[in-house]
């Protein structure tokens, strides 16, 4: 496979290749990389690139003004410059690093092989091999603009709304949101290639390792953040927009009765609250706030707010996309005015005890 990375088979051999491409200096500290230039994505010749200027208007949630997903990719990537950059400064900082890094990010030509290597072995197990995987990540991911267009899109995401995510690197090597997003993916596109067997597998594979179960049928938009990612599920006919953000233990299911189309439609920039449950062939409106906790049961219009068990419209939002701004406290002052009445007053129909009744 010419996606391959080019030493992803020679474990044994990667101290001899690291110091052979990136020599250490005296200190043992530094690493080169002067002659060596990706071959399918080509860089830019300063590290001084400005990253806002490949998705300045998309990451801010303004309509994409270029129809055609695979013409950003024609010329240079500052996401996969960044992330080079940064896993050369990781590996001059902590040196037991230097062949973990050079494995997965160093060695490769791309971001796409790259992100085929670390989900592979995150993935792999004694019956699935991570040669294997790479092979099909490679094999979908290099012949599809769109999810080419959507992992970059997807890792801006996680870079600009996640306070955790230090760098592209660290999305790119740790985040199992994102991971668990880029392989559904893959298998939502086998899934439509008709292999569905194996899109199912991937699936129920990335449930054991991450926590995460999205079915592949799914449909997701791009800019996605996956924040955590734990106990996420989206099941088989749910849809969700773009620049969406979904905390940990969020459900995109059904009521359990229903067959057919019958899990929730998430309208672009929606932020969905931890552990917000969200059933039935419902449609959560553009720009909406669904509190964390929330039991949502019934359609939610555009750009409000939503909370409680079950859930009800609290307020509106002014701001275009809330996912965006990542403010979960939009409705601090409504709680805090609940929470006064709540506890001064006194259920209906309910006595205090006597305090001797208490006793006895």
């Amino acid at each position: 496979m010419a996606c391959l990375g080019r030493h992803h088979n020679s474990w044994a051999v990667l101290p001899n290749m690291v110091s052979e491409r990136f020599p250490l200096s005296a200190t043992g500290n530094r690493l080169q990389d002067d002659d060596a230039e990706p071959k399918c994505c080509p860089s830019l010749s300063s590290s001084a690139y400005r990253l806002e200027k490949v998705f300045p208007v998309y990451a801010m949630g303004i309509p994409d003004p270029d129809p055609d997903p695979g013409s950003v990719l024609d010329g240079s990537d500052p996401i996969w410059d960044a992330v080079r950059e940064e896993a050369k400064l990781e590996a001059e900082k902590e040196p037991v690093l230097s062949i973990f890094l050079y494995a997965s990010i160093l060695s490769h030509d791309c971001l796409e092989q790259a992100l085929a290597f670390v989900v592979a072995n995150r993935l792999q197990n004694p019956t699935l091999l991570a040669t294997q995987l790479i092979d099909i990540f490679c094999n979908v991911i290099m012949h599809d603009k769109g999810i080419q267009r959507s992992i970059r899109l997807d890792v801006q995401a996680f870079k600009d709304r996640d306070p955790a995510c230090l760098s592209y690197c660290s999305a790119l090597l740790y985040m199992k949101g994102y991971h668990s997003l880029q392989v559904y993916r893959v298998a939502h596109a086998l899934w439509h290639q008709g292999r569905r067997v194996l899109a199912l597998a991937l699936q129920s594979r990335v449930s054991e390792v991450f926590g995460v179960d999205i079915h592949p049928a799914a449909k997701i938009g791009e800019g996605i953040l996956l924040d955590h990612g734990t106990g996420v599920v989206i099941g088989e006919t749910a849809i969700i927009g773009n620049r969406v953000s979904l905390m940990h233990g969020v459900t995109l299911g059904g009521t359990g009765k229903e067959i057919g189309d019958r899990h929730p439609k998430v309208g672009d920039g929606a932020l969905i609250g931890a552990s917000a449950t969200i059933l039935g062939n419902i449609r959560i409106g553009k720009g909406t706030m669904i509190a964390a906790g929330s039991l949502v049961l019934k359609d939610v219009p555009p750009h409000s707010i939503v909370a409680g068990i079950p859930a009800n419209v609290i307020g509106g939002l002014q701001e275009h996309d809330p996912s965006l701004t990542m403010k979960h406290d939009a409705t601090k002052d409504f709680f805090t005015h609940v929470a006064a009445n709540c506890t001064n007053e006194k259920p209906t129909g309910v006595q205090n005890p006597d305090r001797n009744e208490m006793n006895t």
